[in-house]
């Protein structure tokens, strides 16, 4: 089988200058959309209850996207000082899952997620190496199909003496339906390797972990559009209702430490409603910035300036 030739030889530079977002929205138009949008369920809410619980009480295909970031299932109170916590700072209630159990609890809310999600939704699934095939275990056994497994490299990782550093966290991108799911194209060569830094953040009140906005944000930029429902069965610090706020989505999620709540409240009410969100087209890297990098591009736009 001969593969067909293209039109036009393909031109990494010149393909980048050309590209547009497969959709886009000003701001005004992303407000409106968040305003008027329709939902079977209460959303912007955060209840305060166990997530597998919570699932089997929602009406099935409510959810537009999964940001799910679960325990580590690992011993974060003896692991404190290693990771830079100090524990003062952290909220009681905090509940690890036991690495005997680790297995069971992932198969049990990973079952309830594809009934939630529409067709149309995705999930992006986050895990640490240590319990990386239980993930993926209950996965396959679920009703959802990984796209990608992304990694998502940070600039830190724990001092070791006889191995190498981990400096990287799995995120696994699934859908329900592999041929009707959302997925908006916003950038021209969008990698499965993202590097994106953790901010510190010495003297908050936070949990144990969180998620770097810039992440939760790139999820929620490439699988929705304003006004859809984000979906989060581990809250902690409410990142994803933060992120999703920001971006003129809406947000639903359970936590099940109730001491997190006021922490959750403080980090909405200083979220401005869409104060993160800028159409997709003025993310993209400018001509100029293109010519930098590609030849092909400058001698375009030096043949283009020649013609004028």
């Amino acid at each position: 089988m001969v593969a067909k030739k293209r039109k036009n030889p393909y031109i990494p530079g010149i393909a980048a200058m050309n590209f547009k977002p497969d959709l886009d929205w000003t701001k005004s138009q992303a407000k409106k959309l968040f305003k008027e949008s329709d939902s079977k369920i209460p959303v912007d809410k955060i209840q305060y209850q166990d997530c597998i619980q919570g699932m089997k009480t929602l009406p099935e295909s409510c959810m537009d996207l999964v940001v799910a970031d679960p325990p580590f299932g690992i011993e974060f109170s003896t692991k404190e000082n290693l990771y830079n916590r100090n524990s003062d700072f952290v909220p009681d209630g905090y509940k690890e899952v036991s690495p005997k159990d680790y297995s069971e609890f992932t198969t049990s809310w990973i079952q309830e997620i594809p009934r939630i999600m529409k067709n149309t939704a995705s999930a992006y699934i986050f895990s640490g190496w240590t319990h990386l095939k239980e993930v993926l275990d209950a996965i396959s056994h679920s009703k959802l199909k990984i796209i990608n497994h992304i990694i998502w490299k940070y600039q830190f990782g724990v001092f070791t003496k006889r191995k190498f550093v981990t400096s990287h966290y799995h995120v696994l991108f699934c859908v329900k339906d592999s041929k009707k799911y959302f997925y908006n194209k916003i950038e021209h060569y969008p990698e499965d390797v993202w590097i994106i830094s953790r901010k510190y953040r010495p003297g908050q009140v936070k949990n144990r972990t969180k998620l770097p906005e810039t992440v939760v944000s790139k999820c929620i930029n490439y699988s929705t559009k304003p006004g859809y429902i984000v979906f989060d069965p581990f809250m902690g610090n409410g990142t994803t209702a933060v992120c999703a706020k920001a971006n003129y989505r809406h947000y639903f999620g359970f936590e099940l430490n109730q001491n997190l709540k006021e922490i959750i409240n403080q980090n909405l009410t200083n979220t401005e409603l869409g104060k993160d969100y800028v159409p997709y087209n003025d993310l993209l890297p400018t001509k100029e910035e293109l010519a930098k990098k590609y030849p092909a591009v400058r001698k375009e736009l030096s043949k283009k300036s020649q013609t004028k």
